[in-house]
């Protein structure tokens, strides 16, 4: 096949799927994609961002990968329509309508394709409250996580997903732009925050509200309504924030008495079957992901960890871009960090990055101070004591490190370890022996902050 014909054929596709044709910048992207060029190359010739190119391909890779019924990447483009185009040659027929035939399958009756476009928009209303999700201006380089959300999604129906980490990882952002990609494969969308928490009573009215006209009394029966509607229609369901139903002072994430009945409502999704997802957002791992078993439950949770990317920093007023990565690299690549340290090197040492790295210090600003005392003050006293001795030690700790150094029970230390762990305050480093380290900022924070303040432990 040359260029001509690869851009003749995916257009045939997706005029079939949306009834319109490429537009000059997906052209581009095919024709780039073929002869082997970057999205920074396309992008330089359109005068687009790299990001925007990334979008129209991965909608674009979307779309072709349901056509052709296998996954279309970038970087499997090519191999894909060759060995497409092999297998169908013999039955394909370029005319004078430039008809393609595709074994038995006619690829080319746009008219038609129109007319069952229009009536199914018709026959299917969408239902979007997106009230509450934010506006995402800037994306950073997730599309590896953005095709895990759409193969969970839309190849293996995975009712229940937990987006997880800390605050600035951009768990929420990465939603969102998952949510912006594919609003058309879903007939309901609907985003919950729970930053001010509510019943489960009142969520379940709130989610049925938006498409159905008539609502029963009892919660029962509203719940049953609620299924009903996650079976007839392809429906998103988020729930940001989902921290905040979760006790402070205990360990991480035991449900408040006010919000049980989520527990087992979230158990319920992953049991009965429908054709719906709800995606979950939040700073701590909850208990079901504990004790369900993703072989047996319909549920997954992607972890994410900071981005090092520097792309972060361009038009940000900032200078020395050679110095950018260690100031991701110092401040974990948290954007949350990252956004206010910007801001003090931009008021305090005129932008310029290698006097700011000259201090020697991992400056905790206001902001992040604010921050990390609320989540101190969210551990429990175990976690506490765990915390502030790990911080005062230059080494990685194993268990029995801990165990000699502190007077818990080996059942405190345990749960305590792994309560830290699903909140992402400590890692593991696997060897001969499991040793754990403190997030530097946390410690950072722990030691100038806490352990220097008067009357604090």
């Amino acid at each position: 096949m040359d260029v001509n014909e690869v851009l003749q054929f995916v257009d045939q596709l997706v005029v079939e799927r949306t009834g319109k044709h490429l537009d000059d910048l997906q052209r581009a992207v095919v024709e780039g994609t073929w002869q082997k060029q970057t999205y920074d190359d396309i992008a330089q010739k359109y005068h687009v961002t790299k990001n925007h190119v990334g979008d129209v391909a991965y909608q674009l890779w979307q779309l072709l990968s349901k056509e052709l019924g296998e996954d279309v990447k970038k970087y499997n483009f090519r191999s894909v329509l060759e060995r497409v185009h092999s297998k169908s040659s013999q039955n394909i027929c370029i005319g004078t309508n430039h008809n393609f035939y595709l074994g038995s399958q006619i690829l080319n009756q746009p008219n038609q394709k129109k007319e069952e476009i229009n009536t199914n928009n018709q026959s299917k209303l969408l239902d979007y409250d997106l009230t509450l999700a934010p506006q995402i201006i800037n994306f950073y380089n997730r599309e590896t996580e953005l095709d895990k959300l759409s193969d969970w999604i839309f190849n293996k129906n995975i009712r229940l997903i937990s987006v997880l980490g800390l605050s600035g990882t951009g768990k929420t952002a990465l939603v969102k732009r998952f949510v912006d990609l594919n609003l058309q494969e879903f007939e309901v969308i609907i985003w919950k925050s729970l930053k001010f928490p509510k019943s489960l009573d009142l969520m379940v009215y709130e989610l049925l509200k938006i498409s159905e006209p008539k609502l029963p009394e009892s919660i029962e029966d509203k719940f049953k309504q609620l299924l009903t509607l996650l079976t007839n229609k392809k429906c998103l369901i988020i729930f940001d924030d989902l921290q905040n139903i979760f006790v402070s002072g205990q360990f991480a994430g035991q449900y408040q008495t006010d919000y049980l009945a989520y527990q087992k409502f979230f158990k319920i999704i992953t049991e009965v079957e429908h054709q719906s997802s709800f995606i979950l957002i939040s700073q701590e791992q909850y208990s079901e992901m504990q004790c369900l078993d993703e072989d047996f439950y319909s549920m997954r949770s992607l972890e994410l960890d900071g981005l090092y990317n520097i792309e972060i920093f361009q038009n940000l007023g900032l200078t020395q871009d050679e110095k950018w990565l260690q100031l991701i690299d110092l401040y974990e690549g948290n954007l949350f960090y990252l956004k206010d340290v910007i801001q003090l090197i931009k008021n305090v040492f005129g932008g310029k990055v290698d006097e700011f790295l000259a201090e020697n210090s991992l400056v905790i600003t206001q902001v992040i101070n604010f921050y990390l005392t609320g989540l101190f003050n969210r551990l429990s006293p175990i976690e506490q004591k765990i915390v502030l001795h790990i911080s005062k030690s230059e080494q990685f700790l194993s268990r029995e490190d801990l165990r000699q150094s502190l007077s818990l029970s080996s059942m405190d230390l345990i749960n305590g370890l792994q309560s830290l762990v699903q909140r992402y305050l400590i890692k593991r480093i696997e060897g001969d022996k499991v040793l754990f380290k403190l997030s530097p900022v946390f410690k950072e924070y722990v030691n100038y902050h806490i352990l220097n303040t008067p009357d604090s432990f």
